[in-house]
């Protein structure tokens, strides 16, 4: 009998998603104009156009490519809230898990763009203060009650979701339902993550975590040491143009690969990262190793980068250019 292939095996896989959760709200139209007010374009609005971002991005990646995201995040009582909420009913994934707090804003990225997709203005809504009281209570309760997850990724953007009670809070159920713990990293201290099965910072987040400057193989092999001695996990470092890095410190010695990017043509990175961790959970869920789960990864991550936006990979997507 032919064995399913690792893509097909992602299908019904339950991956708790854990995280700082956006909107990614785009005002898109022409500027063919400069302010007299100000030497700034001038964008005449077409259309409007809301995506989900952060940790609600990795749980899009995880519903196109066939698996089930269990989310949990937090969002404000807020229009932005309502429409992100919306978002996630669109894309086939559950709300129960978003908790509501009225004292802070939902984190919202509005972008101004022209019709040739240039970015020519951004404005931030947010709070990154730590969440605490209720909130915080609630987000470890749904993490506790979490069950038969077969992956748990934490989708930290320092917008104040990911603490060290809830990281703690996934250290655990991680454990208790024997599922890795994947973590995509915003913190300078790699130990404050301690307890990762992997880590996946991004080229300049390794340097900041290392105080290392990478450039060359040797660089980025010191820095995956560094970051794997403080948070105890395996490392995979995306390189941008020049691919990932990645540490299996599950073997002995650690298995050390680096894999070029296959990206074709770069169209906006926003997201990639995203659409990374949520491939690389599915592929480690349905029995890949790190290494080959990374190698799928890095596939996903190529179509990602060359779509406008935060996009979803979808399974028939990833098959078509892995051949998996």
């Amino acid at each position: 009998m032919t064995r399913p292939s690792t893509i097909t095996r992602f299908a019904g896989s339950r991956i708790a998603i854990i995280g700082d959760v956006m909107l990614d709200h785009f005002l898109m139209g022409r500027a063919d104009r400069i302010s007299p007010e100000a030497p700034v374009p001038i964008v005449r609005l077409d259309r409007e156009e809301f995506r989900l971002g952060g940790a609600a991005n990795v749980a899009a990646n995880v519903a196109a490519l066939t698996g089930v995201p269990l989310l949990c995040g937090l969002v404000g009582n807020d229009d932005a809230g309502r429409t992100l909420i919306a978002s996630l009913k669109t894309a086939g994934i559950e709300s129960d898990r978003i908790i509501v707090d009225p004292t802070r804003p939902t984190t919202e990225k509005i972008r101004a763009v022209t019709e040739r997709l240039q970015q020519v203005a951004r404005i931030d809504r947010e709070s990154s203060s730590p969440i605490a009281g209720p909130s915080l209570a609630a987000m470890v309760q749904h993490i506790e009650s979490l069950d038969a997850c077969q992956a748990i990724v934490i989708s930290d953007y320092d917008k104040g979701t990911v603490t060290r009670p809830i990281i703690e809070a996934a250290v655990a159920a991680a454990a208790r339902m024997h599922c890795p713990l994947l973590i995509d990293p915003k913190i300078p201290d790699a130990a404050y993550y301690h307890g990762a099965t992997v880590i996946t910072p991004n080229h300049r987040e390794a340097e900041i975590m290392t105080g290392l400057v990478i450039r060359d193989h040797d660089d980025a092999r010191a820095a995956a040491h560094r970051i794997h001695h403080a948070s105890g996990g395996s490392v995979l470092m995306t390189w941008g143009e020049r691919g990932m890095w990645v540490m299996d410190a599950s073997e002995t010695p650690p298995r050390e690969v680096v894999m070029p990017a296959t990206a074709r043509e770069v169209a906006d990175v926003t997201g990639a990262g995203d659409t990374v961790i949520a491939t690389l959970a599915l592929a480690i869920a349905a029995g890949s190793s790190l290494v080959q789960a990374a190698g799928l990864a890095n596939h996903a991550a190529g179509i990602a980068v060359g779509r406008f936006g935060p996009a979803a990979v979808t399974a028939a997507d990833l098959q078509r250019i892995s051949g998996q």
